[in-house]
């Protein structure tokens, strides 16, 4: 049985701040998500709402409507927003401090940590709860440089890189895996953020958290572990940031350390300015896919699209035109079949097909 799980995402359901509760609404391995705090959208399906697909959860507006829901009784209180500073702002705080007193463990994938903050630790004890800090990284004596051990992950790994942050990265990786699983091609996926450990990723690191010296070793262990304890045809690694973002630098460790043979871009054809620097154009994804291949040694084998701000005809012609610019497959991971998503890697590793067939 998964623990009963409430996400807290006051006033960011709609926007791009409230990332990690949309990955826990698409997805969700760890919990079972019975509820999503946000006055603003309350009395909505949080599912209709995201993807126009029903989800069964509703959007309501305080814990205490959450916990008068029939069903099981919630136990852990998710922080699901994700802000640029990664700091909780101060009614944040009483909220969860409320939880806590309610009886609820709480989880967050936030920079600052709860569990070094002195009334946050009283009040855990106080009311017998745990508090997790997802972002939390190992102890400094236990982190690992880069020593070429991703050697020894002797199969196909890709890479779901974007053209900036906040643009799906994670989701369209989690998608591939699952449609990769479902035609037979045995495929793990490696987390590098906070939403996919808190979904319930076996495998990943929250690689904006750690020294920069370690990044690309902690990427590479996380993918040799996958790759030992699984076995797999196929490791997809998360995304972070872009490689031509100034700010969000994540991208080259992820290069560097998982090495991957083929890159997926992610790319929101609608989007202007960079998410949280709207004095940044969007990079085109011709010139990410250049400086990507210039960067490592690999290649970008297909463009998924982030369809916000688009309906669905401006969405079959970008499709289509991006497909005529850069001569590779392209799909949008969400709204189209994920069969295409097979497609785009099986098209460019044909082996793929045949040992799944010979292992059948």
């Amino acid at each position: 049985m998964r623990p009963a799980a409430i996400v807290y995402c006051e006033g960011h359901f709609a926007g791009l701040d409230g990332k990690t509760a949309h990955g826990l609404v698409r997805h969700c391995e760890a919990y079972t998500i019975r509820a999503v705090i946000d006055s603003d959208c309350a009395g909505m399906d949080a599912g209709l709402l995201l993807d126009g697909v029903f989800s069964g959860i509703p959007i309501v507006c305080s814990l205490e409507e959450a916990q008068d829901l029939p069903g099981d009784a919630p136990d852990t209180f998710i922080y699901g927003m994700a802000p640029a500073d990664g700091l909780y702002r101060a009614e944040d705080r009483q909220v969860l401090r409320h939880a806590m007193a309610a009886g609820l463990n709480l989880v967050s994938g936030m920079r600052e940590f709860l569990t070094d903050d002195p009334e946050f630790v009283a009040v855990a004890a106080r009311h017998q709860v745990t508090i997790r800090d997802v972002r939390r990284p190992a102890p400094l004596k236990d982190l690992k440089l880069f020593n070429g051990s991703i050697s020894r992950a002797c199969c196909l790994r890709i890479a779901v890189l974007g053209t900036d942050g906040a643009i799906g990265k994670r989701t369209t990786a989690t998608l591939l895996v699952q449609a990769l699983q479902a035609h037979g091609i045995n495929a793990v996926l490696v987390s590098t953020g906070q939403t996919g450990l808190i979904q319930g990723g076996r495998f990943g690191v929250p690689l904006d958290a750690i020294p920069s010296q370690f990044c690309s070793g902690e990427v590479e262990a996380a993918v040799v572990e996958a790759y030992e304890s699984e076995q797999p045809d196929v490791i997809v690694i998360e995304g972070q940031g872009a490689l031509s973002h100034p700010a969000y630098l994540s991208s080259s460790f992820i290069l560097r350390g998982s090495q991957p043979q083929a890159v997926i871009l992610q790319h929101a054809p609608a989007r202007r300015h960079l998410s949280d620097f709207p004095f940044l154009p969007m990079p085109s994804p011709a010139s990410e896919i250049r400086l990507i291949e210039a960067f490592a040694p690999t290649r970008v084998i297909g463009l998924t699209i982030n369809h916000e701000g688009m309906n669905d005809a401006e969405l079959t012609a970008a499709i289509a035109l991006y497909e005529a610019e850069l001569a590779i497959p392209v799909t949008d991971a969400v709204s189209r079949p994920g069969s295409n998503l097979v497609s785009m890697v099986v098209r460019a590793f044909p082996q793929l097909s045949v040992e799944r067939l010979l292992s059948a």
